[in-house]
């Protein structure tokens, strides 16, 4: 194990001494070393070769001084010589080294010169050799200790995950798999963390594989075998005659060693991936990052986008923070300076419990028992100021109070499950090396005797209380996997965790967390927050999740992260858009809203009364879907939906084929428009067949191949309503249009657009259902609709498809509160700037309304015109300007509760809350 800081100092003073009047002989230079190592507890004749022969780069043969393999290369010269030749002489054996054994870290000296190359950090250190016991803590690698600064996309974290992918499959490939495969991963990865960072005495698991195993790879499962059989025997219990090799290995237990599996089986190519692993500094390598890592490895199309899919350290902290950690360390501030209450704190730290129900490899829980960690250690170090310092401690254990075993987690899938357990014993071991640096004593705890506590099962299906009725917060990142999304079984567990609720169905599968965590917080004060999918504070699914939480649970938001764009940079990242909710049941005294001005923008935080479910400062009110509008406006429709396979619809290349040979079906061509091709000026066309006459049909034989088509595709569809439109093949399955003009808005709209691109269509064109349209609608409502007061209300209120709008009738237009009591004027200054609107519009006619409306190309003279419809329709509702958007919510949300006053009958029944709103 690593000596203490104290101990390594002692004995560098005591080799500076022995060594100052020292000249340089091959002889003295070996001795040198020999002592050098033996500073830091090290025996150099083990890790470290002298004169290597290496292959330089002119092929010259050429004898490194000093090598330890992937750690470190030593150049010594005599007294006096020139230590920058000495350098680049060392660089220059580099092409003849593997990659395995390259160094890190590059030492030239001279006996009374030091000059210390850190190779990943591009830094450089020189000292004269008297002042060596200053400079030791540069050479903690040696010594066994790590201080590092973790790095999200660090390439030794994606080097470590590829190359144990590519063990992983040479083990899958010569039918090694299942729960032994990932068990046998799992294993290998403690002993290459073990090896770095001081749990094992530093590079005996590399010595060991190196130098006892074969070259062909044929024993090197034995080994292993019998390797992980040690780890798990006491050293009071192993045989007595046992190699000293083996038997410098320490006793882990933790149950990581304990079940016996299948031996594997190794060739040279496996054992050459293995050294390759133990090549790299698995000092460097993050546990909060590599544990999802290592997971998609196991995953082939996980693989190539490796790094996509763990949670990033800056992601969970927006989680963290505001649910205890600012807290904390807010109770820290206050009660540093009085003893009693310090200590007081430090037992609280010390049993605090989370939770974390969705755990996968344990991001959250390693973030979490490392702030808590750190926080201690800056506890204790006030504790033992006054008293002469940290030197007066007589053992570490005696201050240390936080365990791994306040961390709770559940993971559905095996694998995960280990490699968050296994993650948790990494993460307590650097903090325990942060203690030995800060104490001057090596710390560290083994046997592994307490350990997190990682439950293997679904979250939704265990009673959270059996593992600890305890908990202070509940936190994570659950499955972003929507309503349409999900399987059968996933559907049946949410319906049944909001049994009686007749929308169930449109809830998203995060819920079930919000579900189960509001249940188990009615006996406790515990606290939660969730990292979800931004349609639950959107659309539809406000209405049926949030009603639930807030009536029957009484739950509070306490903090919000509103709409971001979840990710963490690395290479072929999906983009995800999420909200972070914290809740609970109690009151706070200050709630916490974090605005974003752009889904990648960093975030703003501003302090609130209350947030609502749509993420605003505001009362509950709860927009619920109806069919009905509240303003006396224009009916809004779905458009025309065909359900035909494709065979009614054409391209312009098409319909020219099918006039070609059928001109007289001409008449019965009209265009037809989706969102798409409304917004990008796209023809398509469709054969509307609704008022033709059967004996025009019976004339045009293509058109009756066409229907023929149509029939066939309807009678083999599975469900029975479609295959009943087989009857009527001429006619769209849902027709909505009337030979009218009228409003048409795109369901879909990307959210870089100020306004959703909306307009009119003349009577001829016929809408699909993947537009909404508005019969007999006047210029004022495209002015109300096309206004920055009624886009405010869309993004706000609308569902999201990704992070772009997806404007619907029942919750947006029709729970949209449309001026009341206007005078004429008011209307006449609308519909004259709605009229600039469209002829400003129409001086660009080769521009699409993409063109248009993308905030980088749109036109000066349309977004003028934009600017006087918003303060026209801004009049409408009040004279004094909106400050800015959170006004205009908030002003909205006032009216629409206005306007639905009385409406609802629900949320005023007898015991129950009837604060919210519908």
């Amino acid at each position: 194990m690593p000596l203490s800081w104290n101990e390594i100092k002692t004995r560098a003073v005591a080799f500076s001494k022995e060594w100052e009047d020292e000249t340089s002989e091959d002889a003295e230079a070996k001795s040198f070393y020999d002592g050098f190592f033996n500073v830091f507890g090290i025996s150099r004749r083990r890790v470290a070769s002298f004169e290597y022969s290496v292959r330089k780069a002119d092929n010259k043969q050429g004898f490194v001084d000093l090598l330890w393999k992937g750690t470190i290369l030593i150049e010594h010269k005599s007294r006096g010589k020139d230590l920058d030749k000495a350098f680049k002489q060392a660089t220059d054996y580099f092409p003849g080294l593997k990659d395995s054994e390259l160094p890190k870290y590059i030492l030239v000296s001279d006996f009374q010169r030091f000059r210390l190359f850190d190779l990943d950090a591009g830094t450089e250190h020189e000292f004269p050799l008297s002042e060596l016991v200053q400079n030791v803590q540069l050479f903690s690698f040696i010594a066994g200790y790590q201080k590092r600064t973790f790095k999200e996309e660090d390439p030794v974290n994606i080097a470590a995950a590829e190359l144990m992918g590519e063990l992983h499959d040479q083990l899958k490939e010569i039918g090694y798999t299942g729960h032994n495969l990932e068990l046998y991963l799992v294993r290998l990865l403690f002993c290459l963390f073990a090896d770095d960072t001081g749990i094992f005495e530093k590079g005996i698991f590399q010595e060991y594989l190196t130098n006892r195993t074969s070259p062909d790879g044929s024993d090197v499962a034995h080994h292993l075998a019998t390797l992980f059989q040690v780890l798990n025997t006491p050293h009071t219990a192993r045989l007595k005659n046992l190699d000293e090799n083996l038997n410098a290995f320490p006793y882990v237990n933790g149950k990581l060693f304990a079940e016996l599996i299948p031996t594997a089986g190794f060739d040279s190519a496996m054992r050459e991936t293995l050294l390759k692993c133990c090549g790299l500094d698995w000092g460097q390598i993050s546990p909060a990052i590599f544990g999802s890592l290592f997971q998609s490895v196991m995953n082939p199309k996980e693989r190539r986008n490796l790094g996509a899919h763990y949670t990033s350290e800056k992601n969970i902290l927006k989680v963290i923070k505001p649910l205890f950690l600012d807290e904390l360390r807010q109770e820290f501030q206050a009660v540093r300076k009085d003893r009693n209450k310090l200590q007081a704190f430090h037992t609280k730290l010390a049993k605090l419990l989370f939770l974390d129900p969705a755990c996968g490899c344990g991001n959250f829980l390693v973030i979490i028992y490392r702030e808590l960690r750190l926080l201690e250690l800056e506890v204790i170090q006030e504790l033992l100021k006054g008293s002469q310092g940290l030197q007066q401690v007589t053992s570490v254990n005696d201050y240390v109070k936080v365990n791994v075993d306040q961390c709770y987690g559940i993971e559905v899938e095996e694998f995960p499950a280990q490699i968050a357990q296994v993650a948790m014993w990494l993460i307590d071991h650097q903090m325990n090396m942060r203690i030995s640096e800060a104490f001057g004593e090596y710390y560290v705890r083994l046997p592994l005797v307490r350990s997190a506590n990682i439950t293997h099962g679904n979250a939704l299906r265990i009673d959270w209380k059996s593992l600890s009725d305890s908990f202070d917060f509940i936190v994570g990142n659950p499955p972003f996997i929507g309503s349409k999304m999900m399987t059968q079984e996933q559907r049946d567990e949410i319906k049944g965790l909001f049994a009686g609720n007749d929308g169930a169905g449109v809830l998203d599968y995060v819920t079930g967390w919000y579900a189960l965590a509001s249940r188990y917080i009615q006996s406790r004060a515990t606290r939660a927050a969730f990292v979800s999918t931004n349609s639950i504070a959107q659309g539809e699914q406000v209405g049926i999740l949030w009603k639930t939480l807030l009536n029957d649970y009484g739950i509070i938001i306490n903090f919000a992260h509103r709409t971001f764009k979840w990710s963490n940079e690395a290479r072929g990242v999906a983009a995800v858009y999420c909200v972070i909710i914290g809740f609970g049941k109690g009151e706070i005294s200050e709630k916490r809203l974090f605005e974003y001005e752009t889904v990648t923008s960093e975030p703003h935080e501003i302090a609130v009364r209350n947030i609502n479910p749509y993420l605003i400062e505001g009362s509950n009110i709860i927009i619920q879907s109806r069919s009905i509008s509240i303003s006396d406006i224009p009916k809004i429709k779905f458009g025309n939906q065909p359900i035909d396979g494709g065979y009614l619809l054409f391209s312009d290349e098409e319909k020219d084929e099918l006039l070609n040979k059928e001109p007289k079906a001409e008449k019965f061509i009209r265009r037809f428009v989706g969102s798409y091709e409304f917004i990008n000026n796209v023809n398509r066309w469709c054969l509307w067949l609704n008022n033709a006459k059967p004996e025009e049909i019976r004339a045009l034989p293509k058109v009756r191949e066409i229907l023929e088509q149509v029939k066939q595709f309807r009678l083999s569809s599975n469900r029975k309503v479609t295959r009943d439109l087989a009857l009527t093949p001429s006619l769209f399955a849902f027709i909505s249009h009337t030979e009218s003009t009228y409003i048409i808005i795109p369901s879909v709209s990307s959210e870089r657009r100020r306004y959703i691109p909306i307009g009119f269509m003349p009577p001829n064109v016929i809408a699909s259902n993947l537009c909404l349209i508005i019969p007999d609608a006047s210029l004022y409502h495209f002015g109300i609709l096309t206004s920055e007061m009624h886009m405010t209300w869309v993004r706000y209120v609308c569902g999201r498809l990704k992070s772009d709008y997806r404007y619907s009738n029942s919750i947006v237009y029709n729970n949209f509160p449309f001026p009341e009591d206007l005078t004429e004027k008011q209307r006449e200054a609308v519909e004259k700037a709605a009229q600039n609107v469209l002829d400003a519009r129409a001086q660009f006619p080769d521009s699409s309304l993409a063109d248009l409306y993308d905030p980088l190309t749109m036109p000066p003279a349309l977004a003028k015109a934009h600017r006087e419809l918003d303060k026209a329709v801004d009049q409408c509702y009040r004279p004094q300007p909106f400050p800015g958007e959170a006004k205009r919510i908030e002003f909205l949300f006032e009216r629409y509760e206005k306007l639905t006053a009385g409406m609802f009958a629900e949320g005023k029944k007898k015991g129950k809350r009837s604060e919210v709103k519908g």
